[in-house]
């Protein structure tokens, strides 16, 4: 039997893609135009998820193999369930259909008794250890499936179903979770706070060791909590390679466990007493280096790793052999981690193992055939003769993990209401850890990006490769509930990187361009269920990244959920070109001037980001650069407006010296910003009634140069290693910081949203 599509065409290839989650079409930036779908899309992409639709026969296979599979067991491996005030009982759906009924046709009911009753059995039991049980006799419905109500009051929390029908037995993981994060309401009593964010490679200090780490990180949160701020955000601190190209925090090889290039040295215990330590440090070739990286304007990724290892091995190796066999710290850690830890240490063993001079080797797919495979007989003995190797590699991470709690713990005795403010990246690495790891559910033949838009013609291929939202569902969401957790950790709140990716994902298929790609749906209500749970749990706030064009259902669902939006200055206008009113801004949102994919303030206002992209390529000739040039000056004068509207800025106010190539007279028309004006933008954020407002800690201090630019090779510019020209130390005492800085809060209540449900209200 061929099913039929919405449009009647009766193609078993685009009910099968729809039933896969791949969306028929879509908007496009403009907003404007509609694109569709192609078939031979939706037969790549199936393909890559393991399905053979290259026919019209192979399609009806597959959509009869669906059906088969949805009847096969008694439970689906995991449900999410929100929880109600007034909830006494729950709903427990068992399917008692005979597996392999064709597409169509009523199931064949098995385990039934002569008057068609079936009997059944269930056993829960809680995540507390709790145990209740229920059993019965019940009557199919039309579709074979069987309703049964437990009388047992839904409580948060991950708790094991398992069901009993004849001979037959499933299990299910039953996620309770509540019905939305926490709220500003709770958390910060209706108040409106601001804080720093950072890059905290970016930090430099007199005593960090040519990168900001996570003693730097504990310092800046102090000096934060004295300028008024109640968070710092930083940067995603997932787990990279440390060399070449290999370095944005944005594409890691594991966004599960951390990089120990933050990892502050000279904190870690025994370093002052080590006599092995002492024997590295005072050699003169050692010395020398580490003053180079100091001085250097670039973080030199390889380099510090270069000189840290040597000190790190040292340690663990005196640790191991001391103290840490008795550590009880150190066990229960090791036993909460579980056998995703063991296994991202084995994988970062085997890439030194398989590498050069001490370093890890580009490509997993690149080594010997069978130790490709994580659970190979080859991978686990090298797990037996490398123990040492591998228990390296999970010391780090137990290290960087004391070190963010110890972080945390400053910013609680500072007084901060949030405190650390982390970042999760979208995806991970094709070459990294995470694939390698759940091979499962990584997508090999085909890469997450964006579609076509004004600005790229054949879409954008960031080159993550994405992951199987089925695969994600029957793996009962272990990746996802360990990745939350491990991003909330030691944080009073967190921000999703392009959070649209929780409801729908721009695939590429491999050998195609954007313009070839299409929207894969993904099960965003129960990701955001177990983000409310875990988020409750940690009592954080969670921000997301929703920029650019939003699908309809998106927005609303992130008020349901108490998600806080992003708003950003540059992009907040009224048309082309007036700058929006501050009480215009939305209150469920964190409000910045830019990103880490915009200019900074100074090179804003320099117009420098124009003239890179010129030099990069990305504005095709001097003529389109003179254009922007000129629609730049608009642009700042609309926004001196806004701020002398807002009773920020003086009329008049010079931030500045005039710029001697500006023929326009405008007061606008300055060489550089200035701490001034970089003030009066930052105490506009701070009237809005944003929830929260991020400060850059590069604006801050006056950075001109972007730390990344969107598109361009690691060969053609060199993201994510500028450093800060002003130090931690001077902070305190530089005059421009302080008048830069300025940010008056308003201490009422965020005022509540007019069209927010109850659960919403902030």
């Amino acid at each position: 039997m061929t099913a039929a599509t919405p449009d009647g065409t009766g193609s078993s290839l685009r009910v099968l893609a729809e039933r896969v989650g791949i969306i028929a079409e879509y908007r496009d930036q403009t907003g404007r135009e509609t694109r569709s779908t192609t078939d031979a899309t939706r037969v790549a992409l199936l393909a890559a998820i393991g399905i053979d639709a290259s026919s019209a026969a192979a399609a009806e296979r597959a959509l009869i193999a669906l059906d088969a599979e949805q009847h096969a067991a008694l439970l689906e491996p995991v449900r999410v369930v929100v929880v109600r005030d007034d909830a006494s009982a729950l709903d427990v759906r068992i399917e008692v259909g005979q597996a392999g009924a064709p597409v169509g046709v009523r199931p064949n009911v098995i385990a039934a008794g002569t008057d068609g009753a079936v009997d059944w059995a269930i056993e829960l039991r809680e995540e507390n250890g709790a145990i209740y049980t229920a059993d019965g006799r019940t009557f199919p419905d039309a579709g074979g499936r069987l309703d049964v109500e437990l009388p047992w009051p839904p409580n948060p929390g991950y708790h094991h179903l398992r069901a009993t029908v004849g001979a037959r037995a499933a299990e299910q993981l039953l996620i309770v979770v509540p019905a939305a994060c926490p709220s500003v309401h709770e958390l910060l009593a209706g108040r409106r706070v601001f804080g720093i964010t950072a890059n905290l490679y970016a930090v430099r200090s007199t005593r960090n060791w040519g990168v900001g780490d996570l003693g730097d990180l504990t310092t800046l949160l102090r000096w934060a909590a004295r300028a008024g701020a109640d968070f710092v955000g930083v940067n995603p601190l997932h787990a990279l390679r440390n060399r070449d190209g290999d370095i944005s925090p944005y594409s890691p090889i594991s966004r599960l466990f951390r990089n120990p290039l933050y990892i502050d040295v000279e904190a870690i215990p025994g370093f002052s007493e080590s006599a092995a330590v002492r024997e590295i440090v005072v050699q003169s070739e050692f010395r020398d280096e580490l003053a180079r990286v100091r001085a250097s304007d670039r973080v030199l990724y390889a380099r510090v790793m270069a000189l840290k290892t040597p000190i790190f091995r040292a340690l663990h190796a005196e640790y191991r052999s001391g103290s840490g066999a008795r550590d009880p710290v150190w066990t229960q850690w090791i036993e909460s981690e579980g056998p995703a830890l063991d296994l991202f240490a084995t994988f970062i063993a085997l890439s030194e193992h398989f590498g050069h001079d001490g370093q890890m080797a580009g490509d997993w797919r690149d080594w010997p055939a069978e130790y490709r495979d994580a659970r190979s007989a080859a991978v686990q003995r090298f797990r037996e003769t490398h123990e040492s190797a591998i228990d390296f590699h999970r010391w780090l991470q137990f290290v960087i993990d004391r070190q963010l709690a110890a972080a945390a713990q400053a910013a609680r005795e500072s007084g901060m209401a949030i405190g650390l403010y982390q970042d999760l990246a979208i995806g991970t690495a094709p070459n990294g850890s995470d694939p390698w790891s759940f091979p499962a559910l990584f997508v090999e033949q085909a890469s997450v990006g964006s579609p076509p838009d004004p600005y790229s013609a054949s879409g954008q291929n960031w080159g993550l490769p994405p992951i199987d939202p089925r695969a994600l569902r029957r793996e009962r969401y272990e990746y996802w509930i360990r990745l939350v957790r491990s991003s909330l950790r030691h944080g009073g709140a967190l921000r999703i990187d392009h959070v649209m990716g929780l409801f729908r994902q721009f695939w590429i298929p491999a050998g195609m361009s954007g313009t070839a790609g299409a929207y894969m749906r993904f099960p965003s209500e129960e990701l955001l269920g177990i983000l409310a749970l875990e988020s409750t749990r940690a009592g954080a706030l969670v921000v997301g990244e929703d920029l650019g064009t939003v699908p309809d259902d998106v927005p609303p669902a992130m008020r349901r959920w108490r998600l806080l939006g992003s708003k950003v200055l540059y992009f907040e206008r009224d048309g082309a070109a007036a700058f929006r009113s501050a009480d215009s801004y939305a209150a469920d949102s964190l409000a910045t001037v830019n990103t880490h994919d915009l200019p900074t303030i100074e090179g804003f206002w320099r117009g420098d980001d124009i003239a890179l992209r010129r030099t990069l390529g990305l504005i095709e000739s001097d003529d389109t650069a003179a254009r922007e040039r000129a629609g730049r000056e608009a642009e700042k004068r609309a926004l001196l407006e806004r701020l002398v509207a807002e009773g920020v800025l003086a009329p008049g106010a010079a931030a500045g010296e005039p710029s001697a190539a500006s023929t326009s007279g405008l007061p606008n028309a300055w060489l550089g910003a200035g701490p001034e004006l970089r003030a009066a933008m930052h105490e506009f954020l701070c009237r809005t009634p944003a929830a929260l407002v991020g400060l850059s800690l590069a604006d801050v201090v006056g950075e001109v140069e972007p730390v990344n630019v969107p598109g361009i090779g690691h060969d053609r510019f060199s993201s994510w290693t500028r450093r800060l020209a002003v130090s931690l130390e001077e902070l305190d005492d530089d005059p421009r910081v302080a008048a830069s800085i300025q940010c008056g809060r308003a201490k009422s209540p965020v005022p509540l949203s007019k069209n927010a449900e109850p659960t919403n209200v902030l």
